[in-house]
């Protein structure tokens, strides 16, 4: 199969953009963003790298096709007219999940029911075969009906990506790999990964860790497995190729200025758990520390948080004067830049500054704002 493929980078509400971006820094330059994805064009082989390389989109899908929907015999006959026999083997697994939204079609279990027969019937014509075992590698079909129009897409990935391999352990509100990502991504300390990097509520080491791999350049997904790793039309040396490319680029003469510290004992334990598991052990410090207590050194760091939400009233307190602490604490740092991740409406007063720019995002289904305070620029040698 060497014709170019449609592809489809799912993103988090408010990423959009920067999957976009990383795709073009990944050399597609024809994207096209919509809401929750970012569409291009690609090749087998770029099933495979985008898998490894994409940082905050969640899955990467192979569109197989789109077209209005308006009854379940229109849903039926133009599933059945898609190849599904160029990507299911006659042993494959293919399970059906949907999401109907402003549609006339809106019981997703009876599309899910359409699609998945319109399939095997395509099948039966194609293997000549009344029955399908499907015990053999995974292929998750989703149907996505929007407006009338139903969108069918291929799962290249399996479980999404921010599932990285490293974490095993989490604490009690883990942020997203995806998302730390995306605030570093976000920030200024992306543009010189040599600056140092703070974060002083670092729960399980996220942020940390995240800054480090882009640091060095490490693809994020080299530590896993995707479901299309199985599957026949993906041939093992694409994947090995992509695999070596990456351990190709990985830049890890550049030296870090990575660390975090906690007020929970137990969440460092996890940190440190995690950065050992991402073989980054050596390169980021963890510590258990009360923000009051943090002293740090260097100029024209970063500090990126995601402190405590304080989503019961009784902790509403205790958050407030965190926040206090974390404004206390940037006053000591005339060249550093600040950015936190927040659905506290007064972080900026208990902060004691108005942000220099905001932007929405939304941390799980939490909407939040992204604050970014900035400082000066380091001089240009």
């Amino acid at each position: 199969m060497k014709e170019k493929l449609q592809l489809i980078a799912t993103a988090p509400m408010g990423l959009e953009a920067v999957v976009a971006r990383e795709l073009k820094d990944l050399g597609y330059q024809d994207t096209v963003t919509e809401n929750g994805r970012v569409t291009f064009s690609g090749t087998l082989a770029d099933i495979c790298r985008c898998n490894l390389w994409l940082r905050t989109s969640d899955r990467v899908l192979i569109k197989m096709g789109e077209f209005k929907a308006t009854t379940f015999d229109e849903l039926f006959e133009g599933t059945k007219a898609l190849p599904w026999h160029d990507w299911i083997p006659v042993h494959g697994e293919f399970p059906v999940e949907g999401r109907s939204h402003k549609s006339q079609l809106s019981s997703v279990p009876a599309c899910q029911g359409i699609v998945k027969k319109a399939i095997v019937e395509k099948m039966k014509e194609k293997y000549h075969t009344e029955w399908f075992q499907e015990n053999g590698p995974r292929y998750v079909i989703e149907v996505n009906l929007l407006n009338d129009v139903a969108l069918l897409t291929l799962d290249t990935t399996g479980p999404a990506l921010h599932k990285r391999g490293y974490r095993k352990l989490v604490t009690e509100a883990p942020l997203k790999e995806t998302m730390a990502a995306a605030l570093i991504l976000l920030s200024r300390w992306n543009q010189n990964p040599a600056r140092p990097f703070y974060d002083p509520c670092c729960g399980s080491g996220t942020l940390p860790i995240e800054a480090a791999m882009i640091a060095w350049n490490i693809a994020p997904g080299l530590r896993r497995t995707f479901n299309s790793e199985a599957w026949p039309v993906l041939p093992e040396e694409l994947w090995q190729e992509a695999r070596d490319e990456a351990i190709d680029s990985v830049r890890d003469d550049i030296p870090l200025q990575i660390a975090g510290s906690d007020i929970d004992p137990k969440a460092i334990e996890v940190a440190e758990a995690a950065a050992k598991s991402a073989g980054l052990a050596k390169e980021i410090s963890f510590q258990t520390l009360p923000v009051t207590r943090v002293r740090l050194e260097g100029e024209y760091g970063c500090i990126i948080t995601n402190p405590p939400y304080g989503e019961r009233l009784s902790e509403e307190k205790e958050v407030r004067k965190l926040i206090g602490q974390l404004g206390r604490l940037y006053v000591e740092l005339p060249t550093w830049s600040f950015f936190a991740i927040t659905p506290t409406k007064q972080f900026e007063h208990d902060f004691q500054r108005k942000a220099d720019k905001r932007r929405k995002l939304f941390n799980g289904r939490i909407e939040c704002q992204y604050l970014q305070f900035l400082g000066p620029l380091p001089p240009r040698h």
